[in-house]
């Protein structure tokens, strides 16, 4: 019986059925615990790394990743990817990295954090990067 649940949570979970594989890693902008990557951490804080506020720093973490081989996972709000555009744009899309960019919370409907936390344009934005 399959069971209605949040995306981010299917996505927590995810991050857990891919943990067997050594090269997964995760990467957070210190929201772990709304992404739910949190799980991931719990289970395997040596192969979680936190960027703090820092999407531009946690995209470029996450290319030099996946450059040595890595299978890194980037979780934050899908309003705050956008500011790491530039990174995603030369450090991740031209050189054509695997680097996963999760983020959550996108569309308009986002609770109580307001209009200026509502991601409509990020998806038609990373869409016009080469490789993504």
């Amino acid at each position: 019986m399959t069971r209605m649940a949040a995306t981010r949570d299917g996505y927590g979970q995810a991050l857990l059925d891919l943990a067997d594989n050594e090269k997964v890693v995760v990467l957070e902008a210190d929201l772990g615990k709304s992404t739910k990557s949190l799980h991931f951490r719990k289970a395997h804080p040596e192969r979680t790394v936190s960027c703090g506020i820092g999407e531009q720093n946690m995209l470029l973490v996450g290319a030099g990743m996946a450059a040595s081989g890595y299978i890194p996972f980037a979780s934050t709000f899908a309003i705050f990817t956008e500011r790491a555009f530039e990174q995603m744009r030369n450090g991740i899309a031209r050189p054509n990295l695997a680097v996963h960019l999760c983020g959550s919370h996108g569309g308009t409907h986002t609770g109580t954090d307001g209009s200026s936390a509502q991601s409509i344009e990020d998806l038609a934005v990373f869409r016009t990067l080469p490789n993504v």
